[in-house]
């Protein structure tokens, strides 16, 4: 079987015959209820892959979804596999450390979109004119041309800040520039079908969010827990050869392969009573090269996590027997001046839950897996060593 790795392209996915794990379902649900929704999952964990497949489903690409849950769904629907119109921004693979680089990017990308629709934009070659305006004039003209409202995707929005964290005047400047983009979206709800944003983080003072007073975030959601990432159930379904592949490389019965995947890259929980899952990432690369190294930690430390933990000086003695405290607002919703890291570390992976207290609405956190444990402590942490931790 075709692994998937560094592959986020449902279409390519799907057409190239790669192994697919079958997450159409919550595609389906979501798509029932025509609601604005965030979700908040760490690097490298299937959320690219999930709008690419969302883009896919909305755009009416019935041929890919054969086999799939979702096939069967749809067509018992009242208006199977209709095509909406699609706006799909991705803040992924761009430096945004220089001023006007996140509107060069909303401007590129708008351009796809206003060639697509035969828009003509006054001012064209001034990247900073009026970007909010002709993300509303898209909206209005693709509706127009189309007698459909319009889906709207953003992937990994919050990129442009996190990059610039220890740089406010350019932190302040990209979330002006959000405010000014996003903001459209809460005036033109007639024009727009279904609006889905991912992300690591949620920043609370991002228009993003607070002009959108509809949106529901599932990023804490138990419906939603196993949207992204890899149930042990469809670990053993989808992968079963690949198990015994890994197993004889490594002289181990095909059990005591799967214990070691579970030790190494399971344990993520994204909700007290929620399923837990593989890192999809680690699980993939582990396949190919049938060994078991770190690799979700080796590729996906961002830089900015790195600063933040030395900039305000974590302290390992915050942990009781690997376990540390949270609470709930806190986990929603990640200020940029909050002095506090742990949420940072449960929304980029470092840290998971484990227990919920309702009384006290406190979150138990602690690391989900050994790849994660002794990434953090001997590489994340400078001074940690395995005799004194």
């Amino acid at each position: 079987m075709k692994l998937p790795v560094g592959i986020q392209s449902f279409e390519k996915i799907r057409e190239d015959d790669f192994c697919y794990v079958d997450k159409t379902k919550y595609i389906f649900e979501l798509a029932q209820n025509n609601v604005p929704y965030f979700l908040s999952r760490p690097r490298r964990f299937g959320k690219s892959l999930l709008l690419s497949t969302i883009k896919a489903y909305f755009e009416g690409k019935d041929e890919l979804f054969k086999g799939l849950a979702i096939e069967k769904l749809e067509a018992e629907s009242e208006s199977p596999w209709t095509k909406y119109p699609v706006i799909y921004f991705d803040f992924n693979g761009q430096n945004y450390s220089e001023v006007g680089a996140l509107e060069k990017t909303l401007d590129s990308q708008l351009k796809r979109y206003e060639e697509k629709y035969s828009i003509e934009v006054k001012n064209e070659d001034d990247t900073d004119y009026n970007l909010g305006l002709r993300f509303q004039n898209l909206l209005l003209k693709s509706y127009e041309k189309t007698g459909l409202r319009n889906v709207v995707l953003v992937d990994e929005y919050d990129k442009p800040l996190l990059e610039v964290m220890d740089d406010e005047e350019l932190e302040r400047h990209n979330t002006a520039v959000f405010k000014g983009f996003f903001s459209t979206l809460k005036g033109l709800d007639a024009y727009i079908h279904f609006v889905f944003i991912t992300g690591v983080t949620k920043f609370e003072k991002v228009s993003i969010f607070s002009d959108l007073n509809q949106l529901r975030d599932i990023s804490l959601s138990r419906e939603y827990s196993a949207i992204c990432g890899i149930t042990k159930e469809e670990l053993e379904e989808s992968f079963a050869d690949e198990i015994e592949a890994l197993a004889d490389s490594q002289n181990i019965s095909s059990s005591e392969c799967v214990d070691k995947l579970k030790y190494m890259y399971d344990g993520y929980k994204f909700h007290p009573n929620g399923q837990n899952v593989f890192n999809p990432f680690s699980i993939l690369n582990a396949f190919s090269d049938k060994e078991f190294k770190p690799y979700w930690f080796a590729t996906a430390t961002p830089t900015f996590l790195v600063k933040q933990v030395k900039k305000r000086g974590f302290d390992l003695r915050k942990f009781d027997n690997d376990t540390i405290y949270s609470n709930e607002t806190s986990l929603s919703d990640y200020r940029l001046n909050d002095f506090d890291v742990v949420p940072l570390l449960f929304q980029t992976g470092y840290l998971t839950i484990k227990d919920y207290d309702g009384q006290r609405r406190r979150y138990t956190l602690a690391f989900p897996n050994d790849e994660v444990k002794y990434g953090f402590l001997e590489s994340l942490i400078p001074t940690y060593t395995p005799n004194n931790y």
